[in-house]
């Protein structure tokens, strides 16, 4: 499950991995927009994102870090809203890894200067579906997610080396 964090509109994407076959179980928005209070969005973000660790039981879960702004109300609240999604997931126990937003642009576009629209649009190739939603919180969170699981696999592979590649090939040695 990946998360894109905002206090407006947070982004979630649950993506579903079979070897190389990537799945797109659900991914949206939750509008914030419409609560008054900063506590009544926290509240909600709680809520919602308590409600999909349980509908969907996700092994693992990324967000994404804010990113360093000026105004630093706005990051106190980003914060927050970060810290409560955080703590949803916590609640179940569930493991939760941060990536900066460069890193999730590099990791799924091969560009850490990539556009929403870039990350976007590399999704629906990727993922394969039709259309990108109008607001791009939700294809953010599912880049969050593909990142994670990219991360996670490349720190699987063993790390190849000349010598390493040699003794598990032998055949192909250059006398």
């Amino acid at each position: 499950m990946g998360m894109d964090p905002g206090t407006n509109v947070m982004g979630y994407g649950i993506i579903q991995a079979n070897g190389s076959a990537l799945k797109i179980l659900q991914f949206g928005v939750i509008q914030l927009s419409k609560y008054k209070t900063h506590e009544l969005k926290l509240k909600k973000i709680f809520e919602r994102i308590l409600g999909l660790v349980e509908e969907f039981h996700p092994d693992e879960v990324a967000i994404e870090a804010p990113f360093y702004g000026k105004n630093v109300q706005s990051m106190l609240k980003l914060g927050r809203a970060q810290g409560v999604a955080m703590a949803a997931v916590l609640y179940r126990n569930i493991p939760i890894t941060e990536y900066a937003p460069k890193k999730v642009k590099i990791s799924v576009t091969g560009n850490g200067n990539a556009s929403k629209e870039q990350v976007a649009k590399m999704l629906e190739q990727l993922l394969k579906f039709r259309e990108t939603p109008k607001l791009l919180d939700a294809t953010d969170a599912l880049a969050v997610a593909i990142c994670h699981l990219y991360q996670k696999n490349s720190g699987n592979r063993k790390s190849k080396t000349w010598d390493s590649f040699l003794k598990e090939n032998p055949d192909r040695k250059i006398n």
